[in-house]
């Protein structure tokens, strides 16, 4: 069987806040096909370019209360990973743990939380890493 990832689900409290929350982080928009309204129980949404994973959250009635088993990493488009880390915390992320530096200077990730708790990575981009290399 060969099949593709339609979209990438995850459980929430509340379906519409925690989509206007991932929007800002991601630069994404409502699905056109069936934008999200206060109260939905299920809201999608989409890379304006075609070019990200689409994201559905799906309300449930119960809390997260442990580590997610899957989880997002995000690698900035422009911003420094630092940068992006600052804007992140400014958008009401958490820290859960920090792991910049394990491999030298300029190297490493941090993992975040989003409001509900829902873990997250942020990397370094893709011109930090080339510059790190020298090329």
């Amino acid at each position: 069987m060969v099949a593709f990832i339609s979209h990438v689900t995850i459980d929430c409290r509340d379906a519409y806040a925690q989509a206007q929350w991932w929007k800002q982080v991601l630069g994404y928009v409502d699905d056109p096909d069936e934008p999200g309204r206060p109260g939905d129980d299920e809201v999608a949404i989409v890379d304006p370019d075609g070019d990200g994973q689409s994201l559905l959250f799906v309300q449930v009635p119960e809390g997260k209360t442990v580590k997610n088993r899957m989880h997002l990493d995000l690698r900035p488009r422009e911003e420094r990973r630092d940068d992006e880390l600052a804007t992140l915390l400014g958008l009401g992320a958490t820290v859960v743990a920090d792991h910049r530096g394990i491999a030298g200077p300029g190297t490493g990730w941090v993992v975040l939380a989003d409001p509900e708790g829902n873990e997250f990575c942020i990397l370094r981009s893709l011109a930090e890493i080339e510059q790190a290399s020298g090329a």
